[in-house]
């Protein structure tokens, strides 16, 4: 009587052990996953980081060359300087 008891209880801890290591695999399963996701997410941060980087560039670069080409429109003529109010 003693001994099926002993072996209902070794039973119900290996049992319990068994549930306790398959959550632990489980949760190892979506810790992954999530650590993927994450690094996908940052991949893509860092992608549209670089894109909008080099499109700023070439908007700055594109203003730049307008305020240069306006100046000198404006300022070579010699009409203005002979221009007396």
């Amino acid at each position: 009587m003693l001994k099926a008891i002993n072996t209902k209880i070794l039973f119900a801890i290996l049992a319990t052990l068994t549930a306790i290591g398959g959550l632990l695999v489980h949760q190892n399963h979506v810790n992954a996953a999530a650590a993927a996701k994450s690094a996908a997410i940052l991949e893509q941060q860092q992608k549209a980081t670089e894109q909008q980087k080099k499109h700023d560039e070439e908007f700055w670069k594109e203003v730049e060359a307008n305020k240069k080409r306006h100046s000198s429109a404006i300022g070579g003529g010699s009409d203005t300087n002979k221009f007396i109010p």
